[in-house]
This record gives structure tokens, sequence and C-alpha cells, in this order.
């Protein structure tokens, strides 16, 4: 069974034009690459073969990805506004803070956290999965369990 991806339309919209030039545009650039490196001669001691054939598994892998990523992908829209789910913005607060974060709840292909976008699959999300503004939730960190308060769904 294909485990399901939740992407963003801007997400999916970003994987698919990456498709589209790693198909079109990167297959054919790599297909030359071999050819101009296997005119050069014998293929066993030929660095420039070898690399071509080392960037044309990379390609067809990233492509392979891509696929099974499309084809398991749920687009999300904002989510609810009412309850933490995929695609919902969580500020949250550690207990005894004033100190707020921002989350975007994601799918795993998606997650950044350095532009504040959280996996959905990971520890913490998992914890306020399906809450509510003001309710309140433990995440078992590495260093021991950290209670937060939901302060805003949008």
């Amino acid at each position: 069974m294909v485990e399901k991806q939740y992407l963003t339309k801007e997400k999916h919209d970003e994987l698919e034009e990456e498709l589209d030039f790693l198909v079109s545009t990167r297959r054919k650039e790599i297909a030359k690459e071999l050819d101009t490196a296997a005119a050069l001669g014998d293929l066993r001691e030929n660095a420039e073969y070898q690399q071509a054939r080392e960037d044309q598994a990379n390609l067809e892998q990233r492509i392979n990805q891509i696929e099974n990523i499309l084809l398991s992908a749920e687009v999300v829209k904002g989510g609810k506004k009412n309850e933490v789910g995929v695609g919902a913005t969580v500020i949250v607060a550690k207990k005894g803070s004033k100190n707020k974060i921002t989350y975007k709840i994601v799918g795993a292909e998606e997650a950044n956290m350095a532009k504040g976008k959280i996996s959905v699959e990971s520890p913490l999300v998992s914890a306020m999965i399906g809450k509510k503004k003001g309710d309140k939730f433990i995440f078992e960190a590495p260093n021991g369990a950290m209670e937060y308060e939901i302060k805003k769904i949008s």
C-alpha cells in the first residue's frame, strides 16, 4: 500500500514542474553527455562516462521519487481553522514561556524548519493533531516531556 503524501497546491505544482523539466530537458542533456563521453574511448577507464552514468541513475531515481509522491499525493488547502491538522498554521507556546512559535503543518516532502514548515509525521505534530485553540498537550522531547498550549489556529 502506498503511503499518502500531503502537499500544498504550491508544492504539488512545484513537483510537477520539476518532473517535467527532468523528463523533457535533463534526460536529453544526460543522454548527450553519455554519447559524448562514450566517444572518448575505453568505457572502463572513462571518468566522464562513469560520471554521466551516475548522473543518469540519480536522475531516474529522482524522477521515480517524484512520480511516486504525486501518485499518492493529497493536495491540502488551509486546513480546518478550529483544529490542528495538515494545512493549518498553528501558534504554540511552551508552558511557562511567553515566547510563541508558529508552525505550518505540511507533508513530509515539504517540511522545512527554517521556514517554520513542520511535517505532519513529526512527533511534535503527532502530539497536537486534532487539538483546538486553548488545548494543552505534552510532547516527549529527547530531553524529557514538555507541555505546550495551542494559542491560535489559522
